[in-house]
């Protein structure tokens, strides 16, 4: 039976904020010890102080959001016998990831190559801004600005407003889940072979890995994506925000049998012999006619009416606010919110379950660390 299928697995991370503290919770949440390094100096992880939601000294809901089921250990590399006790701890590791700016790896000692001589089999994993050994590394970097620079925000929003990035920093997440599936396929090598080595994953890589197909559209037949009305699909038509008599919805006919399925659901087979509506490039050709078409049926009725109608063959969704998005029956009904017990609040933290299912359960990694708490544990022997 699958249960903690990383159990066993001890990796060592050095991180702060979001993209390397997500990669290493979901191999928490999986089982893994991760043991958190955090320099007493400095005051841990930054996200610990990041407001307006702390929780007491040195916690917050942030931080919370990123480290479940982490141990944290107090450990500053810079003072005497700082490096010498990593060596340590690398020596009974699986691995040590960090997220540091591309040129600090090196320099504190977190590489394969300052590390073998303690760990032939330990993997190194690297994950910054822009990379290491380039015209880059020394720059710090975050998520919105790899949206910016690999062209994400040409791609998002109405055609005629300014550049508009996502809501969510979703680089960073991409960038952590990468991170954490190149750690484990390093790790599967390692205890293959018994020798480890340096894994990189930047964010500027991922991210412009993630323009996928619209890029091999550009580089090989000069075709640049579009930004379209109402978050428009750039080929497919209807993909769409359309309005409803009491709000929006997003209807996806991507192909040519959800088409059908709408049309005949709606009581408008004659759209499927409309020579503008007719094939797939006529409705791309036509979108404002189809459009209007489309919202003059939707406009008669609220949106209540047309998911009850439509969503069990064609697909659409409502358009939610955070609030409504959190409070969605289904999101109840398949456990993605869960209550964490947590000290600094008597009736727990409400937090978002894990998103991987093991044998039909979610993993339930508990809360965050406190700074230092698992420190006696890994330094001293004390537990």
């Amino acid at each position: 039976m699958l249960q903690n299928p990383l159990a066993g697995l001890r990796i060592l991370t050095l991180e702060h904020f979001g993209a390397g503290p997500y990669g290493s919770m979901l191999l928490a949440g999986l089982g893994a010890e991760v043991v958190k390094i955090e320099s007493p100096a400095s005051g841990g992880d930054y996200s610990r102080r990041f407001g307006p939601h702390l929780l007491g000294e040195a916690d917050s809901q942030m931080f919370q959001t990123f480290n479940r089921g982490k141990q944290s250990l107090c450990l500053d590399l810079k003072a005497p016998g700082g490096r010498e006790k990593l060596q340590q701890l690398a020596a009974e590791a699986d691995a040590l990831m960090n997220n540091l700016r591309g040129d600090q790896p090196e320099k504190l000692g977190l590489t394969y190559a300052a590390l073998a001589p303690v760990n032939p089999r330990i993997v190194c994993a690297h994950l910054s801004a822009y990379g290491r050994g380039n015209s880059r590394e020394k720059r710090p970097g975050y998520d919105y600005l790899m949206q910016a620079e690999a062209g994400f925000l040409s791609l998002t929003g109405e055609p005629d407003a300014p550049p508009t990035r996502f809501g969510l920093s979703m680089v960073d997440f991409m960038t952590g889940a990468v991170f954490a599936l190149g750690l484990l396929a390093a790790v599967t090598q390692s205890r293959r072979t018994g020798v480890g080595g340096d894994v990189d994953v930047s964010l500027f890589d991922v991210a412009l890995h993630q323009l996928s197909y619209p890029a091999t559209w550009q580089l090989n037949a000069g075709d640049s994506t579009p930004r379209r009305p109402r978050s428009a699909h750039p080929t497919i038509a209807p993909s769409q925000l359309f309005r409803a008599q009491d709000g929006w919805l997003f209807l996806m006919c991507q192909t040519p049998m959800f088409w059908q399925r709408f049309c005949e659901r709606m009581g408008r087979r004659d759209w499927l012999e409309d020579p503008r509506f007719a094939s797939e490039q006529a409705r791309g050709e036509n979108r404002a006619a189809l459009q209007e078409e489309i919202e003059a049926l939707l406009g008669e009725a609220p949106v209540a009416h047309w998911i009850e109608k439509l969503a069990d063959s064609v697909p659409i969704a409502t358009v939610n606010s955070l609030a409504e998005a959190l409070a969605n029956p289904f999101v109840g009904e398949v456990d993605m919110i869960e209550q964490v017990a947590h000290p600094a609040r008597p009736d727990g933290l409400q937090m978002l379950g894990f998103p991987i299912r093991l044998n039909g359960r979610r993993p339930s990694p508990g809360r965050g660390p406190g700074l230092g708490e698992h420190t006696g544990r890994y330094i001293s022997g004390e537990d």
